[in-house]
């Protein structure tokens, strides 16, 4: 039977991740952690696979703040199941570079074992989240044409 993971390390996990404060977050870090966001690489180049401890905290000590610096992370709702937690989340920042003032949604799916976090998932608003950080919104409606040998994906 899987571990129950308490309401008091989900708070403890998402203040230290929140704040940036790697001090705390790391003690709470599996060394085989994994993270996955799912996003657009191209225009948040966070996005992807981060496998290992030295990848994680690389991820939210240099990688996102070299996006933007975050502002506000709220969440929305958590569910802990067992040694799994889903949580629904609005996270505002600041772009690095032009300032541009950023909010989207994301959820969260992490897994811990032995009070230590060993897996976590990021689903974010991508199209919301690329239309803020490009500036415009994203022509999905335009008329293309295939000229012979393009291929268009849909």
């Amino acid at each position: 039977m899987a571990e129950m993971v308490s309401r008091a390390l989900v708070s403890a996990f998402y203040e230290a991740y929140a704040s940036h404060d790697t001090d705390k977050l790391v003690p709470m870090l599996d060394d085989e952690v994994t993270w996955t966001i799912r996003g657009p690489v191209d225009v948040l180049g966070y996005c992807g696979r981060h496998s290992g401890k030295p990848a994680v905290i690389n991820l939210v000590d240099q990688l996102v703040p070299s996006v933007y610096r975050v502002v506000s992370f709220v969440q929305d709702s958590v569910v802990i199941d067992g040694d799994r937690v889903a949580t629904l989340n609005r996270l505002s920042g600041r772009q690095s570079v032009g300032g541009r003032v950023m909010s989207y949604r994301l959820a969260h799916f992490l897994r811990f074992c032995s009070g230590k976090l060993i897996e976590a998932v990021s689903l974010i608003d991508s199209f919301d989240a690329a239309e803020q950080m490009l500036g415009h919104p994203l022509d999905v409606h335009g008329t293309v044409t295939a000229q012979s040998g393009d291929l268009v994906a849909v």
